[in-house]
Formats: structure tokens, sequence, C-alpha cells
């Protein structure tokens, strides 16, 4: 039997509804569901049933007191040393001002996000003036003042690298395992990572308040900054013909983990030091991100519980 169109189900009013949701189809300028007919349920013959609606979560619009709106405030707020999530900025804006503030950012690894006036303006504000920053939720700190601290205190660095991870659900996930499992520090880029906002917070159950994270504007200098400092770098991957469980994971490491479609950045692969695998039981595409950290932090954490 043929499935209905949405169309076809909507005008099937004969007192019944039919829905029943089982995907979406892959049509990004067009989404729509496809529905079969399941289950029949009696309705009220006088109501015409309508279309039912199954948006995606929009997320939630910033507060106006966590946005640095207009050019000088943001020029200001960097001059400062004000920590800022992102900048948004109208792309054909010139200027003195907008080539300060391009300056300005680029010394403080705040990243730039170049959008349409719109949405500026969805964020409720009309004195924008094409530029609106947005205050962090969390304090960024220094990779070198960190690596510093933990090795006066006699600890053997354990660092996570997360390159490419946009879903902040996946982020405050590894966070917040990170956190239980002694982390001391999570290395994020200024670019290609997803914002650390409200959701992402909420999500690592508050754990990215707690743990050190250090933004840079190169993932590759920061490594030979690891190296520097007697840290080795492993990447996972799920290609590696090295285990996992057969490392060392005692000594001072760092841990690159890449997004689930595609992997990890293949300099940084380059320059790592050791590449790993976690071991499966069954040939499967890949795991979930945040599952796979869990899984090597965890054994970090055995290995360096283990007398």
């Amino acid at each position: 039997m043929k499935a209905p169109s949405l169309d076809e189900a909507v005008k099937l009013t004969d007192g019944f509804a039919i829905f029943h949701l089982v995907g979406q189809e892959p049509r990004p300028k067009n989404p729509g569901f496809t529905f079969y007919l399941s289950y029949f349920c009696r309705m009220n013959p006088s109501r015409q049933p309508s279309r039912p609606s199954f948006r995606q979560p929009m997320q939630s619009r910033p507060k106006k007191s966590s946005l640095v709106i207009g050019r000088q405030a943001v020029v200001a707020a960097l001059k400062a040393g004000k920590q800022l999530e992102r900048i948004y900025l109208v792309p054909t804006l010139h200027g003195p001002d907008i080539a300060e503030i391009k300056r300005l950012a680029e010394r403080m690894n705040v990243p730039i996000n170049k959008v349409p006036v719109e949405k500026l303006n969805g964020f409720n504000i009309t004195d924008h003036e094409g530029v609106v920053g947005l205050i962090a939720k969390i304090q960024y700190q220094e990779l070198e003042a960190v690596l510093s601290q933990v090795i006066d205190r006699g600890e053997a660095p354990l660092v996570l690298i997360l390159d490419g991870i946009t879903d902040i659900r996946n982020i405050g996930g590894i966070a917040r395992t990170a956190y239980c499992c002694g982390v001391h520090a999570i290395l994020i880029p200024d670019k290609g990572v997803g914002a650390l906002n409200d959701d992402a917070i909420a999500t690592s159950a508050g754990a990215l308040e707690k743990i050190a994270v250090c933004r840079v504007n190169s993932l590759l200098k920061a490594i030979d900054s690891l190296h520097l400092h007697g840290v080795k770098v492993m990447a996972s991957e799920m290609t590696a013909e090295k285990n996992v469980f057969d490392l060392d994971l005692t000594e001072p490491i760092a841990i690159i983990m890449g997004s689930e479609d595609k992997g990890i950045y293949p300099a940084l692969m380059k320059a790592a030091d050791t590449v790993f695998r976690i071991p499966m039981a069954n040939n499967f595409e890949s795991l979930n991100v945040s599952v796979a950290t869990g899984m090597i932090l965890y054994e970090t954490l055995k290995q360096r519980l283990t007398p």
C-alpha cells in the first residue's frame, strides 16, 4: 500500500485521524514528513483536523543583557579584555571601526560570524549598527597557564582536543564526562565549533563552568605548545591499527576527537604522535563522538587509578 502524502492525509476527515510519524524526508529546501496509515481514532465529525506541526525546536534567543550592541561598544569591550563568545557582523560593512574589530577579535581569538542584518534584527534590537557581540558564558583560560599549574602540582596533564564538533549536545556531554574523568583542559578552536552557550552549559550539567576551556586560533600551534611541555598527542581514528586498551594513558597526553561526519582534520592527524581506535564487536560505521570520548576517558581514568 502506498503511503499517503501529507496533503492526502489531512484530507482524510471522515471521522478518523490517521497520522503516524516515521521519518523526515531529506529535502532541506522543502522539508516534509512521510506518514503511514497505522491507527484509527474516532474524532468529532464536526471538527476539521488541522495540519500537525513538527517543527524543530528553535534555539533560545540570547538575552539583551548578554549582548554588546554597536560598533564602539564592541571595540570598547575587546579593548577592556571582556571575553566574548563570538561577534556577529553584517558582511557588507567596512571602515576603521570594522577593521579594528576584526584586528582585536583575531588577537583575542574571538570568532566573527558574518550574518545578514535580519539575524541581528531578530535579537529585538535596532541600534546594533550591524555589529553585535555575545558575552561568553564561561571564562576561557590560557593553555600555557593551565599546563604550568598541572605540572607544578606534579600531575600528568590530560587534555582533550575537540576538532570540528559543532553539536552543542555532544560538546555538553563530552564536557560532563571530561570533568568526571579528571581532564585538566578542553581545547577548542576559535572557529568551527559549537557555541558554548546556555544550552551547552545546561547539557553539560554545569561542567563547562568547572573545567578549564582553552580557545585557540590554531590547533596545530597548540599541539606544538603541548609537545614543548612534554605532552604526547593521540588521535582517535576508527581505521587505526593500535587499540586504545594497549596505550599507556598514564603519561602526559592530549586526545584529539573529531566530528562524526568529517573526522579529524588531516593536518592534525599528521601532527599526532599516536593514532588509535576503539575496538568494536560488530562492523559498524562509527560511534557517537560523545560516547566514544567517554569510553576513551574512562579507560584513561582506570589506568590512572590503578596502583
